[in-house]
């Protein structure tokens, strides 16, 4: 089993409850065990955007899933939860994010991990050190340097 980690995001209909529906689709994965569960942060759209605020949570899950088969699983519960791909950081029902697996550094035309962006991103950043609090990153960089350094953003509890 490796130890994965997911970011959950929506912020179109009941957002609370789109995230929750994906932790119980998250809980029913073939080969896999939801570990932990972060609560659920409220948080402003990236970028300026004009939407509503988005839901958010991190979810701890051991698997012995492949990357990429993960990968197909999680696009698979936004697709049954009405995920529309139509612009980049635009509003959606649900969005699933493959942030790490166990201590691995992926390059594929259709994965990244450590995910790209979680660096910057507080409304990751924070419900991830909710559940592990001495994680380090396979570069090394330790979960509380990354929060010291993430720039400041408002987070709330849902």
């Amino acid at each position: 089993m490796v130890r994965c980690y997911i970011a959950l995001g929506a912020n179109l209909g009941a957002a609370n409850e789109q995230l929750e529906q994906a932790l119980a689709a998250l809980a029913q994965l073939p080969h896999s065990r939801l570990v932990a569960q972060s609560q659920l942060y409220r948080s402003p759209p990236m970028a300026g955007m004009q939407q509503p605020d988005y839901c958010n949570a991190v979810a701890a899950l051991d698997t012995t899933l492949a990357p990429l088969a993960l990968l197909d699983a999680l696009q698979q519960i936004e697709n049954q939860q009405g995920r529309q791909r139509s612009e980049r950081w635009g509003a959606r029902t649900l969005d699933l994010d493959l942030l790490l697996y166990g201590d691995q550094q992926i390059t594929e035309p259709r994965l990244t991990v450590p995910h790209y962006g979680m660096a910057e991103r507080a409304f990751v950043l924070l419900p991830l050190f909710e559940l592990a609090p001495q994680l380090s990153l396979p570069n090394g960089d330790s979960l509380i340097s990354l929060l010291a350094n993430c720039p400041a953003q408002p987070l709330t509890r849902w």
